[in-house]
């Protein structure tokens, strides 16, 4: 009796593998060309991802190459004290300004760091790749490209002029002071108005 159910449940699996293997097949067709249509217009503007997880971005060139190659510790921390060579972490989105395909290497622009850096051109991917929070980062959300104004906001800037009879350079004659005021006498305490 188990035999036979057994022979009914291996048919009944081996008839329903393709058909489920077919809906993965399509379902992971359609999701990539959603999400590759997303970001193939990043990636025509120079936009990466990084893979790489450690001090690969520098400064020079020639500092790209020296990181790559496993520095002794060392040599590393001076490096990095020296603000010589910035930290990749997987899935960090970086602007490539500038490849040099005979060296390998890679000009690049990332979110927070003022001037652009080299890193090895293998560090980097062309397909999205989720950062440490599970996000794909964009420009947009990564800081790279500010969505408004990055300025702080000092308010109104004041006119030239403060008054009617204001010159530029000359200082303010007494008839614009203040008029005197009576000041409190130290030496007496106020009375509440309720207790008089």
């Amino acid at each position: 009796m188990f035999s036979s159910v057994r022979k009914n449940f291996t048919q009944f699996n081996l008839m329903k593998r393709p058909i489920v293997l077919a809906a993965a097949v399509a379902a992971g067709t359609i999701a990539s060309t959603a999400l590759g249509g997303k970001y193939d217009d990043l990636t025509a503007k120079g936009f990466r991802w990084a893979i790489a997880d450690g001090p690969y971005a520098a400064v020079s060139k020639d500092d790209a190459h020296v990181v790559a190659d496993h520095l002794a510790e060392h040599v590393l921390l001076q490096m990095v004290e020296q603000v010589k060579v910035f930290y990749l972490t997987p899935g960090t989105i970086v602007q490539v300004t500038e490849e040099d395909p005979r060296t390998g290497t890679s000009k690049i622009r990332m979110a927070g760091i003022t001037s652009d850096l080299w890193t090895l051109t293998r560090f980097l991917s062309k397909h999205p790749v989720k950062d440490t929070y599970g996000v794909i980062e964009t420009p947009e959300n990564s800081g790279l490209i500010p969505t408004s104004t990055t300025g702080i906001d000092v308010g109104p800037t004041p006119t030239p002029s403060f008054g009617p009879s204001a010159t530029p350079g000359t200082s303010p004659g007494p008839e614009m002071s203040p008029a005197p005021s009576v000041s409190p006498v130290p030496s007496e305490s106020p009375t509440p108005a309720a207790a008089q």
